[in-house]
């Protein structure tokens, strides 16, 4: 199929103009009409995506099914897939659906809410697939549009605070990145992504007012990018616009922005940071494992003491991303392995463990843990499935939360066994704080008087929740169609950085980065 790339990425614009200029909203039919456009586009999406999965060669490391024209004053439309993107888009068009099913109940401003998704699907696919600087930054920042609509006008009480937070925090990181691409623009004399990844950018140590840059060239700009990376994934100490987005989100947008959207800072790491700047990340790699074990350690303490449901399971992604850029600046095959699967696992677990708080909140309208318990008395099905993605939250083995974990540990203790111990209290932390909350909410006597009448799952909440049960399960028990279409391309990859790193001018040997 031709241009197969381009129409999984545009089909849910299409769905979604089409909903602008023919649907008339207001009307209980016209809401429903645009409920059921979304489901079919985003559904249609998602199976015109398995062609992609089905023609992808994951022997081939270099890109796959590309697509290239001229564009505008000289810049070209790019788009394709390798090893490291694929099942990212492949998560997206997964995610979308169920979203779009999740929010069923929506009935405010359903055709806007609707159109909203829509587009945000598309520029999350173009993110993943872009094969040009330029337009890697029109889609990465233009995501951020309607992500803040969608905080601020269905979101909770303090939406508009966490909208404008979430949308400084994100843009302003996103500008430094935007001047280091004029730079590499100006170095290479190219946006074309293949062409950079294989362009070697200055490594030779420069001062600036007395200050020595090791790595050069190359530590600037990846300092450029990290910034942008690292409030995208969110890393302490930019984390905290994270939670707040969360907490007044409505369920859609949090599963969204944890099961997706946050990827991208990973993505950005595995697509830029190591490949292009591989002196300047070796040269910041103690950096960032520290700070990633940081984060572990200090979100989790933090999920311990909440009282909101969303903003423990918020700070709970912020410590499972932590193990991710530890996994990515491992930079070894084990690392690397295990943070492409942590952030696919985490997509289905902490996306599930969102729409678990927004079944309990669609009917209480609250999302105090203290509000809850003994839930099980009267929500059987609801106690199972979130005791299954709680223990995956955990790593339990047997769920796809362990594989991701595991391999990053084994990825990291071979470079810092200090930065590894650290990490590794994170698992107790998470089974403390994810237990903890499943007690108070599911387990014990129905003594509240307010819960009694609460009614178990529906079918079409069961429904939603079923793909993501068959894939974390699935996945936990075989990673290996994760893991062998990653294989190759991550294989590449860490021999072409560790190559880079040892031609280095020396500077590496400031890093303490061992292979």
């Amino acid at each position: 199929m031709d241009n197969l790339l381009s129409i999984v990425t545009f089909l849910p614009a299409l769905a979604a103009l089409i909903l602008g200029l023919f649907l008339r909203g207001g009307t209980e039919d016209a809401d429903q009409n645009a409920k059921w456009l979304a489901l079919f586009a985003t559904s249609a999406t998602f199976v015109i995506s398995l062609f992609i999965l089905f023609q992808f060669d994951p022997s081939d490391t270099e890109m796959q099914m590309v697509e290239q024209s001229d564009w505008l004053m000289g810049l070209q439309y790019k788009l394709g897939v390798d090893g490291i993107s694929v099942l990212f888009v492949m998560l997206t068009t997964f995610m979308m659906p169920l979203v779009i099913a999740a929010s069923w109940d929506v009935n405010v401003r359903v055709k806007e809410y609707m159109i909203a998704f829509l587009l945000l699907e598309t520029l999350m696919l173009g993110v993943f697939m872009a094969l040009d600087l330029v337009l890697f930054y029109l889609f990465f920042e233009a995501g951020l549009i309607p992500m803040f609509l969608i905080i601020g006008i269905w979101g909770g009480k303090n939406r508009i605070y966490a909208s404008f937070k979430f949308f400084l925090y994100t843009f302003l990181g996103s500008v430094l990145m935007l001047v280091a691409m004029v730079g590499m623009f100006a170095d290479a004399g190219t946006t074309d992504i293949p062409t950079l990844l294989k362009h070697e950018f200055a490594s030779e140590s420069f001062s600036v007012l007395g200050v020595q840059v090791i790595g050069g060239l190359q530590t600037m700009l990846f300092l450029a990018f990290f910034a942008s990376f690292a409030v995208k994934m969110p890393m302490w100490p930019v984390h905290t616009w994270l939670p707040d987005a969360h907490v007044q989100a409505p369920t859609a947008g949090s599963v969204v922005l944890a099961a997706i959207l946050l990827k991208m800072g990973g993505y950005g790491f595995l697509r830029f940071s190591l490949p292009m700047f591989p002196v300047g990340s070796a040269v910041m790699t103690d950096l960032v494992l520290w700070m990633s074990a940081i984060a572990i350690v200090y979100t989790s303490l933090v999920a311990l003491v909440q009282e909101d449901m969303k903003k423990l399971i918020a700070y709970s992604s912020v410590a499972h991303m932590g193990y991710v850029t530890m996994g990515i600046f491992a930079g070894n095959q084990q690392g690397i392995d295990g943070a492409i699967f942590q952030m696919i696992s985490h997509g289905f677990i902490s996306g599930a463990l969102f729409l678990c708080v927004g079944v309990i909140y669609d009917r209480m309208h609250t999302r105090q843990i203290d509000a809850y318990g003994g839930l099980v008395n009267r929500m059987p099905a609801y106690a199972v499935i979130f005791m299954l993605f709680t223990m995956a939250n955990v790593g339990l083995p047997g769920t796809s939360g362990f594989i991701g974990e595991f391999l990053t540990l084994m990825g990291i203790f071979q470079v810092n066994t200090w930065v590894a111990m650290i990490a590794t209290t994170g698992v107790i932390l998470s089974a403390a704080y994810a237990l903890w909350l499943y007690r108070r909410v599911v387990m014990g006597d129905l003594i509240k008087e307010s819960l009694k009448a609460i009614t178990d799952m529906t079918a079409r909440e069961r429904w939603i929740f079923a793909p993501l049960v068959v894939m974390t399960i699935w996945l936990g028990v075989y990673p290996a169609p994760v893991l062998d279409r990653i294989g190759p391309a991550v294989e590449a990859l860490v021999a072409d950085y560790q190559l880079a790193v040892a031609h280095g001018d020396g500077a590496t040997q400031h890093a303490n980065v061992s292979y």
